[in-house]
C-alpha cells in the first residue's frame, strides 16, 4: 500500500498470520491500528483493514520493516530488522515520503540501531523524508491506550499537515 510522494507513509513491524493470510495490513481484530488511525483524525470515518486501498486518497501508505509473517513479531530475528531497516530506507528514499512513521519503537531501535530511541519525531532523516516513531497498535501493547495512541498520532498528523 504504497505510492510516491504520500504524507506519512506508516510502517508495521511484519505482517501478522491473518495479515498474510488475507492481504490486508493490521488484521487482527485486537490490533488498534484502524480505531487510532481514525480518532487521531487522520481519516474522516473508521476504516476497514479490507479499505486499506482508501489510505491512498489521503496521502497515506503502509508497509511493514519485515516482510516475513508470524504469529509475533518476538519470532523475528535481529538480522531480519536489520536487513529490513536497510530495504526500508532504499523504499522510503525511492518513494519520498514526507514522514516515514514506524509504529512500535523496539522495532525501530532493532532495524535502525537506535538503542535509545523514544515515540514521537526522530532526528535521523531518510532522503528527504522525517521519521516519527509511535506506539506499537497491538493489543498486547497494554501500555498505551486507544485515546493515548490516537493523541500521539494526531501529533504527527499536525506535523505532517
Amino acid at each position: 500500500m504504497v505510492a510516491g510522494g504520500l504524507r506519512v507513509l506508516f510502517c508495521g513491524i511484519n505482517p501478522g498470520l491473518l495479515t498474510a493470510a488475507s492481504g490486508f495490513h493490521f488484521a487482527r481484530p485486537g490490533n488498534r491500528f484502524w480505531p487510532v488511525l481514525h480518532l487521531s483524525g487522520f481519516t474522516p470515518r473508521l476504516l476497514k483493514p479490507s479499505e486499506q486501498r482508501e489510505l491512498l486518497s489521503y496521502g497515506l501508505g503502509i508497509t511493514n520493516v519485515v516482510a516475513r509473517a508470524t504469529a509475533r513479531a518476538d519470532e523475528l530475528t535481529p538480522e531480519e530488522y536489520v536487513e529490513g531497516g536497510r530495504i526500508l530506507e532504499v523504499k522510503v528514499e525511492r518513494l519520498a515520503p514526507r514522514w516515514l512513521a514506524v509504529v512500535g519503537v523496539t522495532a525501530y531501535r532493532a532495524a535502525f540501531g537506535e538503542r535509545a530511541a523514544k515515540i514521537g519525531p526522530q532526528e535521523r532523516t531518510i532522503g528527504g523524508s522525517r521519521v516519527w516513531v509511535l506506539p506499537n497498535p497491538s493489543g498486547l501493547n497494554a501500555h498505551w491506550t486507544a485515546q493515548t495512541m490516537a493523541e500521539e498520532f494526531a501529533r504527527l498528523r499536525e506535523a505532517a499537515g
